[in-house]
């Protein structure tokens, strides 16, 4: 039986040590639910992001379902990098990357947080809080819950995003300096 991604816990010797700090100006964001298959890609692809080498002014965080429980986190944040599933129809594994301006630019479909991603951005909006967002969306054609490992299509993507990922942060981090 594979190890779950998430098991370690913070301290134990074998867990990623956390990257990043609150105020960082850049903060990747991976969402969904390990719970549920490919909806968890968001979190996979952030637990191999943490055995990265950590970039001066990005901070990982794991923001599971949290929808507008992550408000705050978006203090000190100039840019957001996000990753998360969609169900756009789109072949399992398709990698999307989008910049929207407007909360209502987000793609449907963004798995089970849906509405609480699109109301944490509205809030962040109407406060003034609203980083730059930088979205990679991978696509995902079905939902299986109780199951924590990605299909073979889903997972054979998951290198590419998180290179991309990280060259993406490090730009962006490096322009902010």
């Amino acid at each position: 039986m594979a190890a779950l991604l998430d098991s370690p816990l913070v301290g134990e010797a074998n867990s990623a040590a956390p990257q990043g700090t609150v105020g960082d100006r850049v903060l990747v964001l991976g969402v969904g639910n390990l719970l549920m298959g490919d909806e968890g890609v968001g979190i996979h692809i952030l637990r191999r992001l943490e055995r990265e080498r950590p970039v001066a002014g990005v901070r990982l965080l794991d923001g599971g379902t949290g929808g507008v429980n992550l408000l705050t986190e978006f203090d000190g944040a100039d840019d957001i990098v996000m990753i998360d599933a969609t169900r756009d129809g789109r072949r399992a594994g398709t990698i999307t990357f989008l910049q929207p301006e407007f909360v209502g630019d987000l793609p449907r479909g963004l798995g089970a947080h849906d509405f609480g991603l699109k109301d944490l951005f509205a809030a962040a909006a109407l406060l003034g809080r609203l980083p730059r967002i930088h979205l990679y969306t991978i696509a995902v054609e079905e939902v299986r819950p109780m199951c924590t490992e990605l299909s073979p299509a889903v997972a054979a993507m998951v290198p590419a995003v998180v290179r991309a990922v990280h060259t993406h942060a490090a730009r962006l981090a490096a322009t902010l300096r």
